[in-house]
């Protein structure tokens, strides 16, 4: 057993459904999340930009006294993961693997689409993932730069008709290859889902990397014997901007209430 708490970070507020996810699958576990508010998105930044600021977010959560970390960001994942090995001796997850899995053994035709940041579409990690599970399988990737600022604004809903015109721009391409199944290669991308669902329809299947990461998590926590010991759980949440901003939405995204202390953090430090 390990009481220590999970690390979770993210380039935003996005991060928020892997700790959603994380109430459902694993109720009691502490968690201490950062949001890098202040520096979203990361998905338009070049690669050793993203780099630095998952380091420099590493450093900042493995002063928590953590026993793990899920890196619940698509574009981090993508380009920066292997990086972030070396930095710590606790396990760290990315939202990259889980996904591809689902994605993989939902698709019935064999045609999967991709949807991301610029940076995660630009790496390949998911393709390969894919193909490396099935060369047969077909893959369709779009880039959708737009639609982080969208949601971290807030504007996520059925009915926000900037949201929903942008979805439908960006997952025509993959309607017109008769994809069946679509991975929200981002953990902001959940948020969106009742739209991607009225734009997709219900034949195809949407994969949530979050969720799916956590998934793998309890699993890795049950095999190593690290899940904690005591019922009842606590959340510490840290961001690099406006603590009272987080507030407002994060709630939205964790479909709950913030369950703990909101504090800001100077990350350059790290």
């Amino acid at each position: 057993m390990d009481d220590r708490a999970i690390g979770v970070f993210d380039s935003g507020l996005g991060g928020l459904t892997a700790v959603a996810a994380l109430r459902e699958l694993l109720p009691d576990e502490d968690v201490v999340y950062f949001g890098d508010t202040g520096r979203v998105p990361y998905g338009t930044r070049s690669v050793e930009t993203i780099e630095r600021y998952a380091a420099q977010d590493v450093r900042f959560l493995l002063g928590e006294d953590i026993k793990c970390i899920v890196v619940a960001c698509g574009t981090v994942s993508s380009v920066a993961l292997p990086g972030l090995f070396h930095l710590t001796e606790v396990p760290v997850l990315g939202v990259i693997d889980a996904a591809v899995e689902a994605a993989a053994a939902a698709t019935r035709s064999g045609r999967i689409g991709v949807v991301g940041t610029n940076a995660t579409i630009k790496s390949g990690t998911y393709r390969r993932g894919l193909l490396e599970k099935d060369s047969a399988l077909q893959v369709v990737s779009q880039p959708c730069p737009l639609l982080v600022p969208v949601v971290e604004d807030g504007r996520f809903a059925p009915g926000s008709r900037i949201a929903e015109l942008l979805v439908e721009e960006y997952v025509a391409p993959l309607l017109q290859q008769e994809v069946d199944t679509i991975i929200l290669g981002c953990t902001h991308y959940p948020l969106l889902a009742a739209i991607f669902r009225q734009v997709c329809g219900e034949g195809v299947t949407l994969i949530d990397p979050g969720y799916e990461t956590i998934r793998k998590l309890s699993s890795l926590l049950t095999r190593l014997d690290m899940k904690k010991g005591s019922e009842g759980r606590r959340e510490q949440y840290y961001v690099s901007d406006s603590e009272q901003q987080f507030l407002q939405l994060a709630e939205m995204f964790l479909g709950g209430r913030v369950a703990g202390r909101v504090q800001r953090v100077d990350i350059e430090r790290y």
